[in-house]
């Protein structure tokens, strides 16, 4: 059999084999060393194919579809540093349990590390951010390495699926020519044997860890459930039923899908804004605290944990530990929703009072973040967005101040709104090629930026000159990094804030709009804020809305918000000295 023959089927066999598993989108970065991969998935003809030249954005907008279909993504590209490009990507997929399945071309292993062009060393170059590394061998199509091939394309999609998700890395090395002949009998292997999988998930905890559980709760009286970023289907409401059966107050985090469900009673959204003052995180007497997910995004609430001996009982769905706050804890592994549907079934009560007083405090926070104001800012965006964005639609939230004001501002509503952020590390990398992915499925995703974050991922935005996506970008222009405004940088008064921080760029993004071919409106008002918006959604493609801002006006608006708070609060829990 000669190498055109093999590499054809071998290509072809691994091809049909991720479809069989289930993957439909594939994420391609163009290059030579690549092309039997790249030529299989487009012959092929069953899969999305996203063509996008820039590594680091592809990444980015793989992990977009990923978090919007569930499902595992595969991306492509070339030997040399086109790898590394997809390293931030990656790393946002370990930590924030994306499956990704990473296909690098590689040199064949005679041309490496003797300075052949675009031959790195890519040897688990992403080190431990992958769940499973495997070299894959020289194309052959023997009846056993024909079955080798399917099996590794197999493995790597369950792998990036089960039991925590995060993505997965093949390393294809191949020899000249590179062209498969599609022409060839038999190049998919349609009469192939097919891998079943039949997975046992330990999905509860046992009857003996729910009695001790029992045990440990019933001497305590002021506890709060936490839940925090996550990507389960039920958990939202297995947390709500466990909270109105507890009669508990719960931490909803915007990424945990509570906020759009009508737990108004037992729902706490302000706790962000109510924590922020350290003289209440002292006052509040804390018992015990059950946390669902990641930690949320507020870091208040990870001070409460830190300044605070409580205890911990975390639920996650394998051994994992997830505790920023350095206390000891207790784990419970298990499907979160399964676990939360069984933890309120233990008959269990908490002190009344303590439930009562959250109530007040939360409506009381969320009057003074819905006082009227007369100027747009970067807090009254987000509200805009809840009070303009279609049912049933995407919010996609940059990182930094974005997410912070998201956290504030955006309250318990009707609207099933599903909001997302990259939060596996935070960063802001790729915030728009990630949204892009979102919008990838057809429906219209919302992105609220800041202005470092887009110049930082603009990169992303030639996928909207080749394929319809439909996204509406509200972009928080405060000309610099506004989140540093809040830190101790910006309060010591040094000479060098604005270089090193603030780093102030004066870009005139209605060019950027024309560069793109993009609806540009850029507001101050209110009034042309919400009719911006409500344009932009009656419209197809991207839309660009401008809300120019101050950073010192922000971060002096924003404490006059938390200081009216506190003292608010401070009232409240004085009333309530037995409870807190």
């Amino acid at each position: 059999m000669n190498h055109v023959e093999s590499l054809t089927k071998y290509v072809g066999h691994f091809t049909d084999q991720l479809y069989k598993s289930g993957v439909r989108d594939i994420v391609i970065s163009p290059g030579s060393r690549s092309t039997p991969l790249s030529l299989a998935f487009a012959e092929y003809n069953q899969f999305n194919i996203w063509v996008d030249i820039d590594e680091r954005s592809a990444g980015f907008f793989a992990t977009g579809i990923a978090k919007q279909t569930k499902k595992a993504v595969v991306l492509v590209c070339s030997s040399g540093t086109a790898s590394a490009n997809y390293y931030p990507a990656i790393i946002e997929a370990s930590y924030g349990r994306i499956p990704l399945i990473v296909l690098t071309a590689d040199r064949p292993h005679e041309l490496r590390d003797v300075g052949a062009p675009q031959a790195i060393d890519q040897m688990k170059i992403y080190g431990d951010y992958v769940k499973w590394f495997h070299e894959m061998a020289l194309p052959d199509a023997t009846p056993n390495m024909l079955q080798y091939a399917r099996n590794h394309a197999d493995r790597s999609v369950h792998t990036s699926l089960f039991q925590v998700k995060g993505p997965v890395h093949l390393n294809f090395p191949f020899r000249e020519p590179l062209i498969p002949d599609f022409s060839l009998d038999d190049v998919w292997g349609e009469e192939a044997l097919i891998t079943h999988h039949f997975k046992f998930e330990n999905t509860q905890v046992s009857s003996q860890v729910l009695a001790d559980i029992q045990q440990q709760l019933k001497k305590n009286k002021r506890g709060i459930i936490i839940c925090g970023p996550h990507d389960y289907h039920d958990l939202a409401s297995a947390v709500l039923d466990l909270a109105e059966k507890w009669q508990l107050p719960v931490f909803a985090d915007p990424l945990s899908a509570l906020r759009h469900l009508n737990g108004e009673q037992v729902v706490v959204e302000s706790y962000d804004s109510i924590l922020k003052s350290k003289k209440i995180r002292e006052l509040l007497r804390v018992d015990f605290i059950v946390r669902f997910g990641a930690m949320p995004v507020s870091k208040p609430v990870l001070q409460l944990l830190q300044q605070n001996d409580m205890e911990q009982f975390i639920i996650d769905e394998d051994v994992t530990f997830r505790n920023p706050s350095i206390k000891s804890a207790h784990y419970l592994y298990g499907n979160p929703a399964d676990v939360a549907n069984q933890l309120a079934t233990l008959s269990l009560s908490f002190d009344r009072n303590w439930f009562l007083m959250w109530q007040k405090l939360n409506e009381s926070a969320k009057k003074v973040l819905t006082q009227e104001q007369r100027i747009l800012t970067e807090g009254l965006a987000v509200r805009g967005i809840q009070t303009v964005i279609p049912d049933e639609s995407t919010l996609f939230v940059g990182n930094s101040m974005p997410i912070r004001d998201v956290d504030a501002f955006w309250l318990a509503t009707d609207k099933t709104i599903s909001i997302h952020a990259n939060r596996g590390a935070n960063g802001i990398d790729g915030i728009i090629s990630t949204a892009l992915g979102m919008a990838s499925s057809g429906k219209r995703v919302t992105l609220l930026i800041g202005d470092i974050s887009f110049l930082h991922s603009m990169n992303g935005l030639l996928l909207t000159k080749n394929y319809q996506l439909h996204l509406t970008i509200v972009l928080i222009n405060n000309q610099g990094g506004g989140i540093f405004s809040f830190l101790p940088q910006a309060k010591e008064g040094s000479p060098h804030y604005e270089m090193l921080f603030g780093t102030p760029q004066s870009v005139a993004f209605e060019k950027v709009a024309a560069l793109y071919d993009f609806d540009f409106r850029s507001v101050d008002e209110w009034s042309d804020y919400l009719n911006a918006l409500e344009a932009s959604y009656q419209q197809q493609g991207v839309s660009l809305i401008e809300v120019k801002t101050d950073r010192s006006e922000n971060v002096t608006w924003h404490q006059t918000k938390w200081q009216e708070i506190e003292k608010h609060t401070l009232a409240i829990l004085e009333e309530n000295r037995d409870v807190r």
